[in-house]
């Protein structure tokens, strides 16, 4: 028998070209199998994701609802602070009603459920028109019971409420006790329309999603969409479980059937799988700059803060109203007030003002807050103290700019400047010291002058009194000749005493109030002592004074000093042998530039002022003087400063050098 029929084996799917047929064709099986599965995968994948996502939106939307029904709650209670009357409390409710529109009427009940006050709102007719408020006692009554039970609010179930226009809405009612020391004496009723619920909470959802409320069994209560046909339907459901009642929150969303191509969402996948790694290596790095740049501010704000807490001026500023929005430590510390007891004051009166100076403080601010800008160096002024000590304090400003370029504020820097107060008194008392110590130092250096000067009335008064005694020894002296005697006495002893008395008032006068006197009356001041070297040394004293000169404001004791150095320098400097002329002149007049100004000039006939000496001038204890101290001019200068002038030299011709400085004219 043959072979080939004996062999069960044996056929044509031995053959090579059937194997690789079968082959083949497993291959495209395997192929489609994968491509259904696939297919399939990636609908049940969209499908679970689509289920997944509305599960938890559903769980969103419920936290959503308990939130603004908390959120409602806080408001409601908010309007029983204070105790308010009916009149006040349905205005509050009323504005409540209109910001919330879930809410259709709020109710102030007393403790047998009697209306106090009440409330609608004003975007749907009254919910109570058709059937009256008192079809709903029975709910109203149910909610508080189970509020005085659970001590808290409460919610009633939902009830269908029909209206004038043929409509009707579902309503829900949640009552608060109120308890005034821990006794009940009245209610908060709020009436909740669950449809206007479902608005102010769809809107965050897009118009695919159907949001209802249920009961346990399914009955709707509330819907907002409508679902559409033939499409696929995926439904969550979520229990709201409030005190006194339960519902139910079904969410209802449609889509198509999955993509018959997963092939193509795979490549879709893929490529923002690619897109999205690349976002993030992009975002990686931007994070990392946005992590360094953060650094870095977090630096700057700490050298800054540690700058700022170093500081020992203190820093303020203040927005466009005037309120303050920030103050540093030394501010802080320069007031004894702290930054909490600081911050958003300075509306009205800031705690740092003296009371005696808060009006013009106010001014001053109205003046700052109405955009002038105030000067850059600044203004003194006073404030106090947290434990009332009044110190002076310098105030500079400048206005506060944002990084866009608009003014937010002031910015305000504050010098305590009482060291600085001290400082300069202690200063202008070494000054008086040193002025006296100068003028005593001058009149010893006149004392011999004088001693000269006396000998000549001295030696008269004795002349005429020895001659008066020889005529009344002689027995028959005239009335006429005692008489011109004895006036001749009188004037000696006169001229004596007002040299004496000139050198006594120069070195006593201590007053330095500053006083309007004539120009003439400061050069009489100071001509007798100035006569007395001016003879000794041979100098010729001239005056010059324009006519019709207004009085000059000034400390009459420090500018006579300054005329008496200024002449006294100027007739030594004359004492010379191969000067022959020596005249000083004295000299006053207006100001060419400015009338406000009168200028005094002393000048003389010397050798004049070398170039090296000239540079070091006005240096405090530079002399040339064998026997001088070096305060002179300095002293000189010092003096003229204060009174706002200025003294300087210059070559006079010639021949010898002119001293000018001025003082302030008088003005009645």
């Amino acid at each position: 028998m043959n072979a080939r029929f004996l062999d069960p084996l044996a056929g044509p799917w031995r053959s090579p070209q059937w194997r690789r047929r079968l082959l083949w064709s497993l291959l495209a099986a395997l192929v489609v199998a994968l491509l259904v599965t696939l297919v399939w995968l990636a609908g049940r994948y969209e499908v679970s994701q689509v289920q997944r996502r509305l599960d938890r939106d559903a769980s969103d939307a419920v936290g959503d609802i308990r939130s603004r029904l908390t959120r409602n709650l806080q408001n409601l209670q908010a309007l029983q602070i204070g105790d308010p009357r009916p009149a006040s409390w349905t205005a509050e409710a009323a504005s409540l009603l209109r910001v919330y529109r879930e809410l259709v009427r709020i109710e102030w009940r007393n403790e047998r459920f009697d209306i106090v006050a009440q409330a609608g709102t004003p975007f749907r007719p009254p919910v109570f028109e058709r059937l009256g408020r008192d079809t709903a006692q029975s709910e109203v009554i149910q909610a508080c019971n189970a509020a005085r039970r659970f001590n808290g609010p409460a919610y009633s179930t939902s009830y269908f409420v029909p209206l004038s226009n043929g409509l009707g809405v579902e309503v829900m009612e949640m009552c608060l006790p109120l308890a005034t020391a821990g006794v009940i004496t009245g209610y908060l009723v709020a009436t909740y329309a669950l449809q206007d619920l479902l608005e102010e909470l769809g809107r965050q959802f897009t118009r695919s999603v159907d949001i209802s409320f249920t009961e346990g069994d399914g009955t709707r209560l509330a819907m907002r969409g409508t679902a559409q046909r033939g499409a696929r339907l995926f439904s969550a459901r979520q229990l709201i479980d409030l005190p006194g009642t339960t519902m139910v929150l079904r969410m209802d969303s449609w889509r198509g059937a999955p993509e018959l191509f997963p092939n193509v969402l795979t490549a879709l996948v893929t490529g923002m799988s690619i897109a999205l790694v690349s976002i993030l290596l992009l975002l990686g790095k931007d994070m990392r700059r946005r992590l360094k740049a953060e650094n870095d501010l977090a630096d700057a704000l700490a050298f800054r803060k540690a700058m700022e807490d170093s500081l020992v001026t203190g820093l303020r500023a203040r927005d466009l109203q005037g309120r303050i929005t920030y103050v540093n430590p030394a501010f802080c510390q320069m007031v004894g007030f702290s930054a909490d007891e600081l911050l958003g004051q300075g509306v009205q009166a800031a705690p740092y003002w003296p009371p005696e100076l808060a009006e013009e403080y106010k001014k001053r601010q109205e003046v700052r807050l109405a955009g002038n800008v105030p000067p850059r160096e600044g203004h003194e002024s006073v404030f106090m103290h947290k434990d009332g000590t009044r110190f002076p304090v310098l105030i500079i400003e400048a206005p506060l700019i944002n990084a866009q370029g608009v003014q937010t504020g002031w910015m305000s820097a504050f010098l305590d400047i009482r060291e600085q107060r001290r400082v300069e008194e202690l200063s202008r008392a070494s000054q008086e010291r040193l002025q006296a110590t100068a003028r005593l130092a001058m009149v010893g250096e006149m004392a011999s002058l004088l001693s000269h000067e006396l000998n000549q009335p001295l030696a008269a008064v004795s002349s005429y009194a020895t001659g008066t005694l020889n005529l009344l020894k002689q027995g028959d002296p005239t009335p006429a000749d005692v008489e011109l005697a004895m006036s001749r006495i009188a004037e000696q002893a006169e001229r004596a005493g007002k040299v004496i008395k000139s050198v006594h008032d120069f070195v006593r006068r201590r007053d330095q109030a500053r006083e309007a006197v004539e120009p003439g009356a400061l050069f009489d001041a100071v001509l007798p002592l100035v006569n007395l070297q001016a003879r000794k040394l041979g100098v010729q004293v001239q005056i010059h004074c324009a006519p019709k000169l207004p009085a000059v404001l000034c400390d009459r004791t420090m500018v006579e000093q300054v005329l008496l150095n200024l002449a006294r320098n100027g007739m030594q400097a004359m004492d010379r042998p191969d000067i022959r002329r020596r005249v000083l002149t004295l000299g006053v007049r207006r100001a060419p530039a400015d009338a406000r100004w009168l200028v005094f000039s002393v000048a003389d006939l010397g050798p004049g002022i070398a170039p090296e000496v000239a540079e070091q001038l006005f240096t405090p204890f530079f002399t040339t003087k064998a026997e001088g101290m070096g305060l002179g001019l300095s002293l000189c200068r010092t003096v003229i400063e204060q009174h706002g002038g200025n003294l300087a030299f210059e070559p006079a011709g010639a021949q010898g050098t002119v001293f000018t400085f001025t003082l302030p004219a008088h003005s009645a």
